[in-house]
């Protein structure tokens, strides 16, 4: 029989899994929601809107509703302000690009959080890690093809949504130390109502009807993944999770091919296993390191 602890590391990685999977279909959702009219403010507004009722939900069925009081709403608001900056970009570049160039850019993210780990915290990176930057870097030269390849544009946000995106896990370790996942979590949805909804109401034109059913799936999905991943890193060890979201490629790569007739070039297939394998051996060392560190302070 599995052990409750062997069962609890099973049922992370599922939830991973699940997370990566639905984020995959949300992106594809934003694409058919483009293809139908929607603008990137509303695309924005139904995403923060739409998930805020899957998330109070959780939070009422689970920790209930009391747990979303803090002490540091100024820390959400910069939260918030980086995290839409964020989603900005990303989502400009799945507009711009096609879904599975756009999601292995966003697999530069454990590389912009080790640069800004040694740049921002003063973290000690060893030469492992930098080699890993630089072979993780020449992976996006091979896919982005610079002069012959991608949108430029594309490129630019898609590596800028990556980055800030970097920049959002190293404030919410900061953040964590203080305030439970979904306390943060609600926070950043309701925070963003307000200039989403501004951006929304100065934009928004008349859709089909399929069109706002797009917008409110893409809200729903996006809430219901990022229960998921948040319920993923509290049930496994984040070594073991993170790397399932390199599954992200395989669902980009059908959904691409299915709803939009689009395949990776050789670039990109080329290209992404330098990617891919730089992340792994980023959070491979990060583990390494957490060990070490527990083994001096035993000892």
């Amino acid at each position: 029989m599995s052990s409750p602890a062997g069962d609890r590391v099973l049922l992370a990685i599922v939830l991973r899994l699940a997370s990566v999977f639905v984020f995959a279909v949300m992106n594809a959702l934003i694409k058919l929601a483009e293809a139908g009219g929607a603008q990137l403010a509303e695309i924005m507004f139904f995403r923060q809107g739409a998930a805020l009722i899957p998330v109070t939900l959780w939070i009422a069925a689970g920790p209930g509703l009391g747990t979303i009081a803090t002490q540091r709403i100024g820390a959400h608001l910069l939260r918030t302000a980086m995290g839409l900056t964020s989603m900005c970009f990303v989502f400009g570049t799945i507009l711009l690009l096609p879904l599975a160039e756009s999601t292995t850019l966003q697999f530069t993210l454990p590389i912009w959080a080790t640069i800004l780990g040694a740049l921002v915290l003063r973290e000690r990176v060893g030469w492992h890690r930098w080699g890993a930057v630089i072979a993780g870097f020449i992976g996006v030269l091979i896919i982005t093809r610079p002069g012959g390849g991608m949108a430029p544009l594309g490129i630019f946000t898609g590596l800028m949504g990556a980055l800030l995106s970097a920049g959002v896990s190293i404030l919410l370790r900061q953040i964590g130390k203080t305030e439970g996942a979904a306390t943060t979590v609600f926070w950043f949805s309701a925070l963003s109502l307000p200039p989403t909804g501004l951006a929304f109401a100065l934009t928004a034109t008349t859709h089909p009807l399929a069109t706002w059913g797009w917008l409110v799936l893409v809200g729903l999905c996006g809430g219901v993944a990022q229960l998921f991943m948040t319920a993923s890193l509290k049930l496994g060890p984040v070594s073991l999770v993170v790397p399932m979201d390199y599954t992200g490629l395989i669902w980009a790569t059908v959904f691409g091919w299915a709803l939009f007739a689009v395949l990776p070039g050789w670039a990109t297939w080329a290209g992404a296993p330098f990617v891919i394998g730089s992340g792994l051996y980023i959070v491979w060392r990060e583990r390494v390191r957490a060990r070490e560190k527990v083994e001096r302070v035993v000892a």
